[in-house]
């Protein structure tokens, strides 16, 4: 193996988070970029999937696990067109993340609007607190 190809594969690593599963991504063409921010009421996953399709797209909860996975097909002729530099991803993605346990993964949604799949997780609601009264025998 060449030096540079050892680079490319190294620097095509997905280093996961804490939160992030392993393995699934290993077998994918590219790593579409993810933003993930917290309110009180709801966790929410912003994924950048410029020119993908939205029927293209497949979001599944199983076991507290999210996959995000599908694939974005870009046309190019190669023979007819002279190309310096290619750098947009093309292929199949897939990214797996463990959710936390307050998750309430029966109400996740998802919206898809201008290469940007947004997911609202919405948290379970907590138990209020409340005092107990103490009472002798």
């Amino acid at each position: 193996m060449t030096l540079t190809k050892l680079s490319r594969l190294l620097s095509d690593l997905d280093w996961k988070e804490p939160w992030e599963t392993g393995g699934a991504i290993a077998a994918t063409d590219w790593a579409p970029a993810v933003d993930i921010l917290e309110t009180d009421k709801e966790l929410i996953i912003k994924m950048e999937l410029p020119g993908v399709d939205a029927k293209a797209i497949s979001v599944n909860v199983d076991s507290n696990v999210l996959t995000i996975k599908g694939e974005r097909h870009v046309e190019r002729d190669l023979k007819k067109e002279t190309y310096h530099r290619v750098e947009c991803s093309n292929g199949r993605f897939l990214r797996s993340f463990s959710l936390p346990s307050i998750v309430d993964a029966d109400s996740v949604r998802a919206n898809y609007k201008d290469g940007l799949l947004t997911l609202t997780l919405p948290k379970k609601a907590t138990a209020k607190s409340h005092l107990v009264e103490v009472t002798a025998a």
